[in-house]
């Protein structure tokens, strides 16, 4: 499948497709069952060209299976739901069971990241709004076995559909994804950006919104712990933008006579 978008915009990094499938492709790339990874790990593949698959055992971090819908995955964080409240807060020295869960994962914990989790990453600033946090996502269990990442040009319509296109940019075009996105609306409240971790911006709310008649985009990468991992691997500096697919379709067939075609966005892409 190919994209208006990504070729009038000359991406560097091409539209990455996330589908719900109850089958995995031959030689798609995974995590081993139960081993630590990164989600930004596989959308890095994926922006290379590679297909990759994500089901209830492999999706290597608890914040990774909330955001890649197979449900509440933070009640198995080490100490539960607790444990994790104090690792995204103030950490878990501060209380006796938090010690002891820490002492627990200790051997299997690099030094940074068992420091995470005694002291804290301190992205909210109590246990208490973490846990309003948690509440507030729109956690949801997919209803199928696996989410699969790939590029959309390797998508064929005739055997599977997308549910969210992911494009990855730098500012300039993000800025123009954005205008894209409200183009045809009639207002200018198609695209938001809320504060979750990466994976979450790429699948979780954008599959929210996709049962929405009007879906919005989502603007993400936040997720300074994400961004870490992702410059590493792709040495850009880049957000996502999560269409759903109903509205990638709506801005896609928008493409022809937009400002995509005018001497400012032309000017602006000069300019790199």
């Amino acid at each position: 499948m190919n994209s208006e978008i990504a070729r009038s915009m000359e991406l560097k990094h091409p539209p990455i497709a996330i589908i719900l499938a109850d089958q995995k492709p031959e030689k798609a790339k995974q995590f081993n069952p139960g081993k630590w990874g990164c989600v930004m790990f596989m959308l890095a593949a994926a922006a290379k060209g590679e297909t990759v698959a994500f089901d209830r055992q492999t999706f290597g971090c608890f914040g990774g299976g909330v955001g890649l819908g197979f449900e509440n995955q933070y009640e198995n964080f080490p100490g539960g739901v607790d444990g994790f409240c104090a690792f995204l807060s103030d950490g878990n020295d501060r209380t006796e069971a938090g010690r002891t869960s820490a002492e627990a994962v200790r051997p299997y914990l690099r030094p940074e990241a068992f420091d995470n989790f005694v002291h804290g990453e301190r992205y909210l600033k109590s246990p208490d709004l973490v846990r309003k946090y948690i509440d507030s996502l729109p956690i949801t269990n997919v209803p199928t076995e696996y989410v699969l990442f790939k590029p959309l040009a390797n998508v064929d319509l005739a055997l599977e559909t997308p549910t969210v296109v992911v494009f990855l940019g730098d500012m300039d075009e993000i800025s123009a994804l954005t205008i894209l996105a409200n183009y045809h609306r009639g207002h200018n409240q198609n695209v938001f950006f809320p504060w979750a971790a990466g994976c979450q911006t790429l699948f979780l709310f954008p599959y929210h919104e996709s049962k929405s008649p009007t879906p919005r985009a989502v603007l993400g990468l936040n997720d300074i712990s994400a961004r870490v991992y992702l410059k590493r691997l792709l040495k850009d500096d880049l957000m996502s933008f999560a269409a759903p697919y109903a509205l990638f379709q709506e801005m896609e067939a928008n493409v022809p006579g937009s400002f995509l075609e005018r001497h400012t966005w032309k000017d602006l892409k000069s300019l790199k």
